[in-house]
Parts: structure tokens; sequence; C-alpha cells
């Protein structure tokens, strides 16, 4: 039985795990994290991106833990209410759409336990470095263990270990789009009810929602700004940058920084997309935000990394032809696709995503290619 090493345990990482079980591969996840990771936004999975999660059997249980807003408000920097919606909110558009919204601890839950027996998970170990012999590539982790697999797959997200290895430093494929985002999890002091509530000025905007029946907060705080240079495992030196970014904000933007500062599952990264020439060389392939960050700001980043685990695994289990041959294939199929959801950022640049857009977007790929 071939093995492949997936490195993350998003959800790129899982559903790649879980369509190479399928196909007959016998797949690893190496994870840094000491376990599935909590936390994280609301996501929205859209168009040919939910026909995955049919084909997974997950669909239905998916559309039973999807968010249940009844709209959003509006608010300026002060705090009045500008407008309100009962439509459509900004993270999910249409409320009446056939597309979902939900938690992407939800989901990263679904696709683990889909997983099964069949993949082995390392926690709390990393990718050190990759050598690529003639039979497979000879893995060398960060606790010190070495072991040789057939075909290694990158699906680390923006700041991929493998895509640093293996293709190009970081500076040479991230596109920064001048902006930085934070998300976290605190308790409702806001007392909101299926409602989501957002805060801008020209330079830093914010969006609470609540989860977990109301019972808790989801915050997204962002704020313009071009490159930055910070430490990306300093998680206190990224709170004082949003805390100073923010709070001249008004409303209950200092009740919403305390929590941040008190948050357990504190995210913060820039806002950029991932431009590649080549997704695979050699024996290592990208899915996901490795190789194709279409940013937040497109909506379609979880559509991206669950398409592409699909095909991927598809391509590599045609029993006719070698990885190479699959990777080929794996690239062509997934390429316009691509090019289409990270097109969408321009939709965006001055407010939410064109609807038509989305739409055209999100299914301009067909899964048996």
């Amino acid at each position: 039985m071939r093995t492949v090493l997936v490195s993350g345990a998003g959800i790129a990482g899982l559903a790649t795990a879980y369509w190479l079980r399928r196909r007959g591969f016998a797949p690893t996840v190496v994870e840094r994290a000491p376990g599935i990771r909590p936390g994280g936004q609301a996501i929205d999975v859209r168009g040919v991106a939910l026909d995955v999660l049919d084909r997974m059997d997950v669909l239905g249980e998916a559309r039973r833990l999807r968010t249940r807003m009844r709209g959003m408000s509006m608010l300026d920097s002060a705090g009045e209410e500008l407008w309100r919606s009962t439509e459509k909110t900004f993270s999910s558009g249409r409320l009446d759409s056939a597309d979902i919204e939900l938690l992407r601890d939800d989901l990263t839950a679904l696709l683990h336990e889909r997983t099964g027996r069949g993949v082995e998970y390392l926690y709390g170990d990393s990718i050190a470095a990759l050598h690529e012999e003639p039979d497979g590539v000879r893995v060398a982790f960060d606790s010190g263990r070495s072991r040789t697999f057939d075909l290694v797959v990158g699906a680390d997200g923006l700041r991929s270990t493998v895509r640093r290895l293996a293709f190009a430093p970081e500076a040479e494929c991230l596109r920064h789009l001048d902006a930085y985002v934070a998300v976290f999890s605190t308790d409702n002091f806001l007392g909101l009810e299926d409602w989501q509530v957002w805060l801008q000025d020209d330079g830093a905007t914010y969006c609470v929602y609540p989860a977990r029946g109301n019972g808790e907060l989801r915050a997204t705080l962002g704020f313009r700004s071009g490159p930055l240079a910070y430490d990306h495992r300093d998680i206190e030196g990224q709170k004082a940058l949003l805390q100073k970014s923010l709070e001249h904000l008004g409303w209950e933007t200092p009740k919403l920084l305390a929590a941040m500062w008190r948050a357990p599952d504190f995210y913060f990264d820039a806002m950029a997309q991932v431009h590649l020439d080549r997704w695979t060389t050699g024996r290592v392939a990208l899915v996901g935000d490795a190789g194709y960050c279409p940013s937040p700001l497109s909506g379609q980043g979880t559509g991206l990394a669950l398409v592409g685990a699909y095909v991927l695994a598809d391509e590599l289990g045609r029993a006719d032809t070698g990885h190479a041959a699959a990777f080929e294939r794996y690239e062509a199929r997934m390429r316009p696709f691509v090019a289409r959801n990270q097109a969408l950022v321009r939709a965006v640049s001055s407010g939410p995503a064109d609807e038509e857009a989305i739409d055209s977007a999100k299914n301009a790929i067909a899964l048996d290619g």
C-alpha cells in the first residue's frame, strides 16, 4: 500500500487524508498542535464543495450544524447603527441560499471523525526537512524521528512548511492584500441572539456573532496595513497589534479587546493570497491554502481546500498512471477553478463579494473530470 504524509490537520489535510484512504493509500497526518485545533471563524461551503461533503456522507450533518443568523447590523465607528438586514449577512451572503455557513471547528470535527481508523496521526510534531529519493521522500521531523513516504502533501496553510522546503520562500509566493485579521471566541457578553454585528471605519473593522446556541461569541477583528514585521509565534505581540489598531473604536470595543487578551484560541495573520507556477514537484504536492490561498476575503478558502483534496486523490487513485501524470492532471483540473476564486478578491475590494461573481466561481469545476 502506498504511503502518503499529509502535513496539517485542518480542513485541507483532513479531507486529503479521507480521500486518499478511500483511494487505497495509507495516509499519515502530522500536525504541530497537540490535537485538532479548536476555534476559528464561521466558514462558507458553496457550490461544488457541497458535492464533496455529500460524497463524504457528511453534508446532512454539516447542514444541521450550520449557523442560524436572522440578519446583521452595520455600525459606524462610534457604535451608531447605519443599517440592518434580515436577508443577508456579510459572512454568509443571502440567508435563503442553499450554501451553508458553519463554524470551522465543527467542520474539522466532522472530517476528523470521517477519516476513521485508517489514518495515522502524529500530533505535536512538524516536518523539519524533506529529502527526495528514487523511491520516496525521506522526512525528518522536529521530534528527531525520520521516516520515508511514497508521497508528501502540504496542506499546512498560508505559512506552509512544505511549500517553504520544497517550492519557494514565503516572500516569493505570498501576495499581501494590505490587511490583517484575527479570530477568537469569548462568552456572549453582548447577549446577541442569532444576530451578527459589524463595526467599521476607514482603517479598522470587526464582526461579532453568537455561536453554540448563543452561548458564546466568535469575533473577527481586522485592520488595514501594509506588510508588518512581527513574530508569527508571539501571540501576545499580535494581540498588542490589534489593541493598538482598534482601541480608538467606540461601542463595545473596550470589552471586546479585553476579552481578546483572555482568549485561548486566538488566531492572527495577514490577508494574503498564495500564487505559484506549480503546486507539485517530484513526489510533493500542495493542497488548499498552502498552494493557492484565495484569502478570507474571497469566502472560498474552504471550497478550494475541499475540492483540491478530492481532485488530487481522484487523480492519484487512477491505477493506470504514476504520481507524475496524476500531479499534472490535478494541476490542469484545478487551475481554472483556483483562478476564478482568487479573482473574487477584486470583487470585494470595496465591499462584500458580488453574489453573481460568487455563483460563477463556486461551480467552475466538474468533480468527475
